[in-house]
């Protein structure tokens, strides 16, 4: 039986749209992985340059002037989502440029003291590859999952907030190895089901912007969503490494 020629011009047009779609979003999910790996290589390369500069090192990241860019990071952050109500893509890029800066200064000390030793570098270089790993299999999951797993996104707001003040708890009144190991090791798995969920609502917010000029701002705001769980297991994958070898 012969398609009606209507019906079938539909069914062409639904597949061509289905087509475009389907390509947006692979070109789409590219660019925020492109972007993402850029701002990790490009905070990898602010702490070469901070180790090389001990003295700027210590005056940005190790006095006083430390907190300043802890709360930087924090307002940029909980600000980012302003990156896609941005007129201009040079300035969402120049937002994403800054916080992977920030970073890359903030945790030079920590990853200089380590590159100071070849046990160090070593762990530093582990902790890059078990990171990537973990980042890897977590975001596949958030991708290709028919799981609804928003429910992480509600949790996490509240147990970042319980990790960050039991980190300063730790930090500055009951100063346990033991405890920060275990903070640690729950901060990764946190993160790596962080990085799942952020996936998902990635993907998804493609579907909800889709035809519209903000899906170029979405790909940088996406990056920095995942830059910044990358980093944190990174960190605390390092601390984990250094304390057991420590031990």
């Amino acid at each position: 039986m012969a398609l009606d020629p209507r019906a079938r011009a539909t069914t062409i047009e639904q597949v061509g749209t289905r087509a475009d779609f389907d390509e947006g979003l692979r070109k789409y999910m590219l660019g925020t992985y492109n972007y993402m790996a850029l701002g990790v290589a490009f905070t990898g390369v602010m702490v070469l340059a901070m180790a090389n500069m001990p003295d700027l090192m210590v005056t940005l990241a190790v006095g006083p002037m430390k907190w300043v860019l802890f709360i930087a990071l924090i307002g940029m952050g909980w600000f980012s989502p302003k990156i896609i109500t941005m007129k201009s893509n040079a300035a969402a890029q120049a937002f994403y440029w800054v916080y992977c800066a920030l970073w890359g200064i903030m945790i030079s000390p920590m990853v200089a003291f380590f590159l100071q030793t070849t046990a160090g570098t070593m762990d530093v270089a582990r902790a890059f590859f078990i990171t990537a790993g973990m980042f890897a299999g977590a975001s596949i999951f958030g991708y290709t999952t028919k799981k609804n797993l928003s429910a992480i996104g509600r949790f996490a707001l509240l147990a970042v907030i319980g990790i960050v003040i039991a980190g300063l708890v730790n930090a500055f009144l009951v100063q346990s190895s033991q405890f920060a190991l275990l903070l640690s090791f729950g901060t990764v798995l946190l993160f790596a089901a962080i990085t799942a969920w952020e996936t998902q609502d990635i993907k998804n917010m493609y579907s909800e912007h889709y035809g519209h000029d903000q899906v170029a701002r979405l790909a940088i705001f996406g990056a920095l969503r995942l830059y910044g769980s990358f980093i944190v297991m990174f960190i605390h994958i390092l601390n984990i490494l250094g304390v057991m070898r420590s031990e």
